[in-house]
């Protein structure tokens, strides 16, 4: 199921045109980055304009305003660029979810497949206590390895996913379907 983000952005900022499609003009696609066959969607044409980057941080944090959110998680890296604005909108705590070897005290961990090959995601085994509510952030949802392994990392900590938002979505991969029951919202698919 997916959430609706707001229609309009309730802090005042300006943005001229709808979200969706200054997004679209914004993010960069790079071919054959990192690998050979692979599109990389830059975002640091969205985080570099100020107004565009207020507007999507406050478009996320609007989708899960009325989710009485404890925790963000956010999936390294470009994720902590979102989740970090997002969880300090909602009054909630932030929690970075890490590459492996990444984090100092004991972790959980969990090995995902990639679009491009292998990872393994850890997240601090204190991070989130049992029941709180937890928002998940990432710049993007391909495949759903990540996020997937994200929920599974959460849920074994006790958390709840209260929903997953994401800057970008990539509607010809099947990361939407693999998230189940899990309510998301993407600002921009393309």
């Amino acid at each position: 199921m997916r959430f609706s983000p707001p229609d309009d952005v309730s802090s005042g900022r300006l943005l001229a045109g709808s979200l969706a499609a200054r997004l679209a003009g914004a993010v960069r696609a790079v071919p054959d980055f990192p690998r050979q066959g692979i599109v990389f969607r830059d975002i640091t044409i969205v985080t570099g304009d100020a107004a565009l980057f207020h507007a999507c941080v406050d478009a996320l944090a609007g989708a899960f305003a009325d989710q009485n959110v404890h925790v963000v998680a956010a999936i390294e890296s470009r994720g902590f660029v979102l989740g970090g604005a997002v969880a300090y909108l909602l009054n909630a705590g932030f929690v970075p979810v890490r590459k492996q070897g990444r984090l100092p005290a004991a972790v959980e961990s969990v090995a995902y497949a990639l679009e491009y090959g292998e990872a393994t995601l850890e997240i601090h085994a204190d991070a989130i206590l049992p029941g709180q509510r937890v928002a998940v952030i990432d710049d993007l949802l391909a495949t759903g390895g990540t996020a997937c392994a994200t929920i599974e990392l959460v849920e074994r900590l006790g958390g709840v996913v209260c929903g997953l938002g994401f800057l970008i979505e990539l509607g010809d991969l099947p990361g939407a379907a693999r998230l189940g029951d899990h309510d998301h919202v993407s600002l921009l698919t393309i």
